[in-house]
């Protein structure tokens, strides 16, 4: 007992360790939960041995992932995707595994393990590639949408290919009855399951969700996941399959995403679980030995995947560049190829040898899936002539749309956000430009009239054609924090007097944002609590006035560009407007003040009790300029403070002391 749970503790405290590293150096944790299985297996420390307990638990880690595959899986979405789907991603899985079979029966192995060798090499990661399109907002570009086409069907293929493995493990002559049959238990179960057991389901679904209880809610997603899982078996079929079909069925019901927060620790634990005695399977002695033969095999499936992607990209309309994108982003392998390959090891479809050769070159090549991805573009760049054309076009659009715009508005993003701000710069006569990366969004806009361009706002050359040498103000109204600082970085170094205003989604990107040199951090949780309490005070009956004075004071607090304001003669009956509140006033230093040449240290406006909030230069506003600042001729000082203070500090700029 106590040597199991220092196994348990070893395990736990490794998977740790090395998940951490890997999430911190952004790399896929299964290659962490793979090399744990590698140091501690029968091959290397021998800390955890063979054992047929761990591998059904194992198990239960390929149940709960087609488990979340089938949750995710949309009858409605693969419709509209149909072409990519059953067109361009049947055509890659099918094309690489007719060009991998024949090499590896060229290399000695059976036809059998041939094409099961070939299914799971054509496997792409999806976890890594999916992951990386949200984050690069590429999903909505033309190779993103082939990404993702090609993606499903994989997803999808994997359903058969479990079926298929163990079939090709049995005696060739009743290969074609066991498939026969699995095909024919495999409709029924799927016809019985879609016609049957979608109306019970939301309807039992219901009355456990009546009863109010997360454990109870939590069990029956257990107990209808295994359940046909276990169903799906006893027919003779993978537990796989009868996990992928319960997350379809549950997918159409109004509880999907509930399901999906509360299985999710299982899926991702049972998993690790499963990656590790996967790497259980890598010999690094033998490995070593035949590092060459690892080496050629990895940069094969590279070049053939590439090729594969590439060619039936450009057949399907795709640019050179945009055929190379979806080549570098699918040549890798993926996670269910070793779902696949640990079928095949376990069928003893080939050798040892050759088991952990292809094992090996398959987790090189997740390992370089990440890194093929941030260098895409510019492996494009150098290799595609076209594509700088077809940039350099795209910039021209955006330069000519933009062309006549002077001290504009640059909208970094035309989500939500970004169109409810452009209505209030419409109502007050200032013009704008906005840049989105989603064609379909941008075509819909721009067919409304809204001056809206399809650009990469992160980019230096897209925010010079949008006219930043001329604009106002630069507003980042995406939630992406990568873009924000991106965006910051480039207006520093191009109009570093330009102020540019940032969304944050989370507390913790304000800071980040403001020492990045934004004007302003408008932070998401600030707004939505403040305008509850407003709108929960005047219910609970205070005053407007008072409501209005506690919101003035929140966000004075907050923001530096909203602490007090300019008083003008129709404030004399407002009751905010006394003599100690602070206020906003400009002074224009003409030629021959005082104050021109000196900084606002030497100036000490401080001691005259307030403060400059910005200074405005050639039609430029610096905000919170620093003591070192020296003013100048023409420029506008903004000050803030009371009215005693504030004609003291005039004063002192006007005549120097």
């Amino acid at each position: 007992m106590a040597t199991s749970l220092q196994l348990v503790l070893l395990l736990l405290a490794l998977a740790v360790l090395v998940v951490a590293l890997f999430r911190l150096l952004s790399l896929p944790p299964i290659l962490g939960y793979l090399l744990v299985g590698a140091a501690i297996g029968p091959h290397a420390l021998k800390l955890l041995p063979e054992s047929a307990g761990a591998r059904d638990l194992a198990e239960f880690g390929v149940v709960f992932l087609m488990f979340t595959i089938g949750l995710e899986f949309s009858l409605p979405r693969l419709i509209i995707m149909k072409k990519l789907v059953f067109g361009l991603g049947l055509a890659q899985v099918a094309a690489t595994m007719l060009v991998i079979m024949p090499l590896a029966m060229w290399l000695g192995t059976s036809w059998q393990a041939a094409l099961a060798l070939g299914g799971a090499l054509a496997m792409s990661s999806t976890a890594v590639a999916s992951k990386l399109l949200v984050e690069r907002m590429e999903t909505n570009s033309q190779h993103g949408r082939q990404i993702m086409g090609v993606l499903l069907l994989q997803d999808l293929a994997v359903v058969p290919l479990l079926i298929l493995v163990p079939a090709l493990g049995g005696e060739l002559q009743s290969l074609p009855r066991v498939m026969a049959l699995a095909t024919l238990k495999g409709a029924a179960v799927l016809a019985a399951v879609l016609f049957l057991g979608q109306r019970l389901l939301g309807v039992w679904f219901t009355i456990v969700a009546r009863r109010k209880s997360a454990e109870l809610f939590m069990l029956n997603v257990l107990l209808i996941t295994l359940g046909l899982a276990y169903l799906t078996e006893l027919a003779g079929l993978s537990l796989a399959l009868g996990a992928f079909l319960a997350g379809m069925l549950i997918s159409e019901t109004d509880y999907r995403f509930e399901v999906e927060q509360d299985i999710k620790p299982f899926r991702d634990v049972l998993l690790g679980l499963f990656f590790i005695t996967v790497g259980m399977y890598l010999d690094p002695v033998l490995i070593g030995r035949h590092l060459a033969a690892v080496l050629g095999i990895l940069l094969g499936l590279l070049l053939i995947k590439l090729g594969i992607a590439l060619g039936l990209s450009r057949l399907a309309g795709a640019s050179m560049g945009n055929a190379l994108r979806a080549g570098l982003w699918l040549c890798a392998g993926g996670e269910f190829g070793f779902v696949l390959l640990a079928q095949v090891a376990e069928e003893r479809l080939v050798g040892t040898l050759v088991t952990q050769l292809v094992l090996a070159a398959v987790v090189l090549s997740l390992l370089l899936a990440p890194l093929l991805i941030h260098f895409s573009d510019r492996i494009v760049l150098r290799l595609v002539a076209s594509e700088w054309m077809l940039r350099s076009m795209a910039l021209t659009q955006i330069a000519a749309r933009t062309i006549a715009s002077d001290k504009h508005a640059i909208l970094c993003g035309y989500g939500r956000t970004g169109q409810h701000l452009a209505r209030f710069l419409e109502q007050e006569g200032i013009s704008y430009v906005a840049l989105d990366v989603d064609p379909e969004r941008v075509r819909e806009a721009a067919a409304a009239g809204d001056p809206v361009v399809f650009g990469d706002a992160s980019r230096r050359e897209t925010l010079i054609a949008a006219g930043i040498h001329r604009a106002n103000v630069v507003i980042v109204t995406s939630n992406d924090p990568q873009l924000a600082l991106r965006v910051l970085h480039h207006a520093r170094a191009l109009e570093p007097g330009l102020p540019v205003v940032v969304r944050a989604a989370e507390e913790a990107d304000v800071e980040r944002f403001a020492a990045a040199g934004a004007a302003e951090v408008v932070p998401e949780a600030l707004e939505s609590s403040v305008m509850l309490a407003t709108h929960a005070l005047a219910l609970l009956g205070v005053p407007m006035h008072r409501v209005i004075k506690r919101l003035r004071e929140v966000r004075e607090q907050r923001y530096v560009l909203l602490r007090g304001f300019f008083h003008g003669a129709s404030d004399a009956s407002d009751h905010l407007s006394d003599a100690q509140q602070p206020r906003l006033h400009s002074v224009v230093l003409v030629d021959g003040s005082g104050a021109i040449g000196r900084s606002l240290g030497e100036l000490k406006l401080e001691e005259a009790g307030v403060s400059v909030s910005a200074i405005r230069r050639r039609g430029i506003r610096g905000i919170e300029p620093g003591v070192e600042t020296r003013v100048e001729a023409g420029d506008v000082v903004l000050l803030l403070g009371v009215p005693a203070a504030l004609a003291a500090a005039e004063e002192r700029l006007l005549r120097g002391h």
